[in-house]
């Protein structure tokens, strides 16, 4: 650009240095968490030490305790027993949880869920900003291209040297796939900006630089081991064990690993009959928790509506434990069994209860209701048995090479035969398999050798065995002695058989008990007892014959109490006695071994559903007896649970516990697991932590609004301390209490408590605070888009909080209201902070003019590209808004404005080093069609205007002076194409009009304007140019006249070649000069003559 107080001098153009193209990196104020949250159970028991203050004077040290240090030790004593509360609160919680894993029956690990991507700590940040450094500073063996290296350089310094990057970072919600898709975008718009090659395809070009993006990305780790190490974190993100899933709640809850093996070994977690009997014996104490709500409504809860709900509620507890109870029915017992006519539907639930005023109080109601009575075919019992013959020893009188084999039957059905062995080695282990429904089934094993006589049909029989196998028998390989012909050589054969036979899945248990009973079994006597189990909730005692399928005499348990009881001295048979009690019957059993009798009591306790446990006597003869049975096992695990301290926990009722609040901690401590694991889960549980969460709200009763509102307060407090919350997850929750809370049963239930009802209500208005504080500061809480949609669906949660109903959708301009003044807000918060970063504010009145200038366009730099990237990153989530995003800019360079004009206004007067500022923000406006020809460009247009008016009616003045001056000295040398004044003023009307055409005036008819009277003055400033060429031309004839010498001097050549140039000048072209209009070139009387008459020279 052109300074207007140089005259005939050399102008001095003065390099005007723009602001550095440096990276925004302003701060991101949400505030996170300083560090992860430890799982011990004393993590988060956060208490604040008491700060110990210097004292003025030295005192002596007092015998006596001091009343701080009294004060502290309560302190103390008041933190350890809050503590141990926590412990023994979560001890509890874990063992439901525990229960809730070992037997589920109401929810499934879920399998569509989105998988959730490794997030980026702040130490693989560094990492990741020391790699890319590497590569720019070219210490990689990558090769890359020059455009390749620009596209990471600018992600480098734009993105990766971020301060909202990092702050995002600290949130937990940036991911390696969020790295890698901003790099994609980028390039995307780079390579397609590039012109097209012949044999190299765009989709190449960008393939190739991500694979070198990924080179960069990952350093030196080897692949191999990162895809080992993400392959295991995504099959555990999937599906987790058991065994997975104890460790994880092991971890949230603080359990440590010896309490879980006393509680795992104290509750039996894997024995399927213990748990399911606990499930049966917790859903009786729920029923009866109702029918006691249903006699003191005292011990209902605050509903909404109190006396519509109340009736209402209890029918809803009533039929989610029936529907628990048909989850549990539902189960398979055995095959064929769940469509039983004594299957659930058909089955009395209530007569459960133990407690005899709950059974009187149902009158004759309950004594008319009949039980439905099993009978002998639906008791249906299917065996497998493997028989395998091994070996045979005692075979003397045979020839070493006769031929032996042997055959195997069960019941007189198929028989199989072994492959065949000289009588010198008889060994087969061969298998055998059979399927039988006799509970006491006979196998025969027969020995055979092949005739040796030619008139013989049948082969000889050399000895057999007959076996009666039982489940509870060992199945190892045992030794039997053969029956053999009288008249047999070989007397003492000896067969070795492994006989296998498995329970089936009804059975519970099996054996030989002595019982008698008032209507079964009503003669003492030693039979073969089997406990079937029909369905869930119904199990019979049934009593069989050898070969026989169906029971001789059967007992349906439902209803009984067993327990261990003294001996009966008036019969003969059985030693241990015990008991099955019911109102109008009781059942005597002895047994000849107390294991058998622990072994027996347990499985029908189980069976029974009973609240009482039967505690077996303790004498020295049976702790004798039990040293090495199981029973011994299971009393010495309970034993070693009650020595540390387990047993509370083990024998409490989950009827009797506030499941909410217990469910409350838990979820915030899975909660709190989940946002420290390595994945980027943005507040999303694991499919196994959903699982056990679902498992465990609907076993222990949970309501289902209760859960989610907690969920929502705990995501709300995460997210008001900066943490990376997904919007869609909050939505779910949220619509889900909205549906709830206005009575549209999302999930069956109709009662709405008066405290889910207020809490909504604060939620609500929480979540709306929340919301407009994003939407606020948008470009820090969802930096460069990212996560991907999270803003979209921000703008939409917003929505659904602002109806008032779910019906009703709230009204547009409500709407646009709301966000209208979140974004006039953002664009103060924006600028404020884009200005703090720029430093503008901190100018003292001390620096100069040009430093302050300087920073105004290296804030106008970084305004640039801070509406570029909203409109790039953040233009489609506000899509619907579009013309409120531009409001937010306008309102955002309002506040420039006022910035620019304090800039401006201390500038020196006709100084012109603000014109680049000018050209960089019309250009930028001009480019943008939201914002060409608006409120600020407006003011931008008004305000350097009468500055352009200014610089040029300066720079004519200087202009024409300096053509003054100079033709005053010229001394006629050739410079250039004509003499130095010329040549002076050529340049400085070339370059004058250049300037005001590169200022791309906005205004079309003040552009014209200029252009014409830039025109106008460089054919005024040619003419005048030419006139003194010719007067100095007249002069120098007037001198050579005296002479005869015709030789040209070179002044007059350089006369010639000023009025030449002059000619060839387009400066004045296609305007009008003074005397011609729309020539193509400058025609004017003065231009044609002076041309003519020197040319005739």
């Amino acid at each position: 650009m052109l300074d207007p107080s140089s005259s005939e001098e050399e102008s001095d153009s003065e390099t005007i240095d723009g602001g550095e193209d440096g990276s925004e990196t302003v701060s991101l104020g949400v505030p996170t968490q300083s560090g992860s949250r430890s799982h011990s159970p004393a993590s988060d028991n956060l208490s604040l030490g008491t700060g110990t203050r210097a004292p003025a004077v030295v005192r002596p040290a007092s015998p006596s305790p001091s009343i701080v240090s009294e004060k502290d030790r309560k302190d103390d004593i008041e933190r350890a027993e809050k503590e141990k509360e926590d412990q023994r609160r979560r001890l509890q919680i874990y063992v439901f949880v525990s229960r809730t894993i070992a037997y589920p029956f109401n929810a499934k690990q879920p399998t569509d869920m989105t998988r959730r991507q490794l997030k980026i700590t702040k130490q693989q940040l560094q990492q990741i900003k020391e790699r890319f450094q590497s590569f720019l500073q070219g210490e990689t063996q990558i090769v890359a291209d020059e455009a390749f290296t620009n596209a990471v350089q600018s992600y480098f310094e734009v993105f990766l040297k971020s301060d909202r990057i990092t702050k995002m970072v600290l949130s937990g919600g940036c991911s390696a796939n969020d790295f890698r898709e901003v790099f994609k975008n980028n390039i995307e718009k780079r390579v397609r900006s590039l012109p097209e090659i012949d044999g190299l395809s765009k989709e190449t070009v960008l393939s190739s630089w991500m694979v070198k993006f990924d080179q960069i990305f990952r350093g030196e780790d080897d692949p191999r081991k990162q895809g080992s190490r993400s392959a295991a974190s995504v099959a555990s993100e999937l599906v987790l064990s058991k065994e997975q899933l104890y460790d994880m709640f092991q971890t949230i809850l603080g359990v440590k690993k010896f309490e879980h093996q006393l509680l795992y070994n104290a509750l039996q977690l894997d024995n399927a009959d213990e748990q399911a009997a606990a499930i049966r014996r917790e859903l009786d104490g729920r029923l009866q928790s109702v029918e006691a709500l249903t006699k003191n409504r005292k011990l209902m809860p605050k509903f909404v509506l109190q006396k519509e709900m109340e009736s209402l509620y209890t029918e809803e507890v009533r039929s989610s434990v029936n529907i628990l109870m048909a989850n549990l029915e539902s189960l398979p017992v055995s095959k064929g069994n769940t469509d039983s006519k004594y299957s659930l539907q058909r089955l009395k639930k209530y007569h459960r209860a133990q407690n005899a005023g709950f059974q009187t109080s149902r009158g004759s109601d309950s004594q008319e209701e009949t039980e439905a009575q099993l009978s002998k075919l639906d008791v249906v019992l299917s065996f497998t048995l493997e028989v395998v013959v091994m070996e045979v020893k005692g075979l003397k009188s045979l020839a070493p090479n006769r031929i032996v084999y042997c055959t195997m039957e069960v019941d007189g059905g198929e028989k199989l035969q072994t492959d065949q062995a000289e009588a010198s080695k008889p060994c087969w282990d061969t298998q055998g398999d059979f399927t039988t429904t006799h509970p006491l089934p006979n196998v025969k094993v027969k020995l055979y050798t092949e005739s040796s006589s030619m008139l013989s049909i049948d082969d000889k029989e050399l000895g057999k065995v007959v076996i009666r196998p039982n489940p509870m028998d060992p199945r190892g390989p045992q030794w039997h002695k053969m029956h053999v012909p009288k008249n047999a050589a070989d007397q003492d054969l000896k067969i070795k058989i492994a006989v296998k036979m498995d329970k089936p899945q009804n059975m519970k248990h099996c054996g030989y008990l002595y019982a008698m009973g008032k209507t079964v079994w009503k003669k003492w006597k030693r039979r073969y007892f089997v406990l079937v189990q029909i369905s869930q909730y119904t199990f019979a005692m049934c009593s069989y014959r050898e070969k026989k399928s169906e029971p001789t005499e059967l007992m349906q348990l439902d209803g009984f109490t067993v327990d261990y009881s003294d001996p009966m001295h008036d019969v003969e048979g059985g030693t241990h006695f015990f008991n099955a009690v019911k109102e109008g019957d009781n059942v005597g059993f002895a047994c000849d071994e107390e294991n058998d009798r622990h072994l027996w009591v347990q499985a029908m306790y189980r069976a029974t559903g009973q609240s009482h446990k039967p505690v077996p006597p303790t004498t020295a003869q049976s702790r004798q007896q039990n040293a090495n049975s199981q029973i011994a096992r299971i009393q010495g695990d309970a034993d070693r649970a009650r020595k540390h301290g387990m047993d509370e926990f083990i024998q409490a009722d989950p009827c009797k516990f506030p499941h909410n609040y217990l469910f409350t901690e838990m979820q915030r401590l899975t909660l709190d697991y989940r946002l420290y694991d390595p994945f980027c889960s943005l507040g999303w549980f694991s499919p196994g932590q959903v699982f056990v969460l679902d498992e465990y709200c609907a076993r222990y009763g949970v309501r289902g609004c209760y859960r989610h509102l907690q969920y929502l307060a705990e995501l709300l407090n995460r997210a008001e301390q900066g943490t990376m919350i997904d919007p869609t997850l909050i939505h779910y929750s949220f619509a889900f209490c909205a549906s709830h809370v206005h009575g549209n049963r999302p999930d069956g239930i109709g009662t709405v408590l008066y405290e889910e009802r207020e809490q909504f209500e604060e939620i609500k208005e929480r979540l709306r605070i929340l919301l407009e504080n994003q939407i606020t500061h948008f470009r820090y809480c969802f930096p460069f888009g990212r996560p991907e949609g999270a803003l979209k669906a921000t703008l939409s949660l917003l929505e659904r909080v602002l109806m008032k109903d779910i019906v009703t959708p709230v009204p547009p301009e409500e709407v646009r209201a709301v966000i209208k003044k979140c974004l006039e807000n953002a664009a103060l918060v924006n600028y404020t902070r884009i200005s703090s970063y720029a430093k503008i504010e901190e100018s003292h009145e001390n620096e100069s003019p040009k430093k302050r200038l300087e920073d105004l366009m290296h804030l106008a730099e970084l305004c640039i590209d801070l509406l570029q990237q909203n409109e790039e990153h953040h233009a489609e989530a506000f899509a619907w808004f579009s013309d409120l995003m531009v409001d937010h800019a306008e309102l955002f360079w309002s506040l420039f404005a006022v910035d620019m004009d304090s800039v401006l206004d201390g500038q020196p007067p006709d100084t012109w080093d603000s014109f680049p500022l000018f050209q960089l923000l019309n250009d930028y406006l001009l480019n943008d069609n939201s914002l060409m020809n608006g409120r600020f460009h407006n003011k931008l247009r008004d305000t350097f205007a009468p500055m352009v008016v200014r610089y040029v009616d300066l720079m004519e003045s200087s202009i024409a002076q300096s053509i003054h001056k100079g033709f005053e000295r010229e001394k006629w040398e050739i410079r250039g194409n004509g003499c130095a004044t010329s040549e002076d003023m050529f340049w400085k009307l070339d370059a004058l009009q250049s300037f005001i055409r590169d200022l791309h005036w906005p205004e079309e008819v003040f552009a014209k304007h200029l252009e014409q009277r830039l025109k106008l003055m460089a054919a005024d400033m040619m003419e005048s140019c030419i006139k003194r060429t010719l007067q100095a031309f007249e002069r120098w004839l007037q001198k050579g006249s005296k002479s005869t010498d015709y030789m040209v001097p070179i002044g007059i050549s350089a006369m010639i070649n000023v009025v030449i140039d002059a000619k060839n000048q387009v400066l004045c072209r296609r305007y009008a000069c003074r005397y011609r209009h729309r020539y193509r070139r400058c025609h004017c009387r003065y231009c044609l003559y002076n041309y003519r008459h020197l040319c005739y020279l």
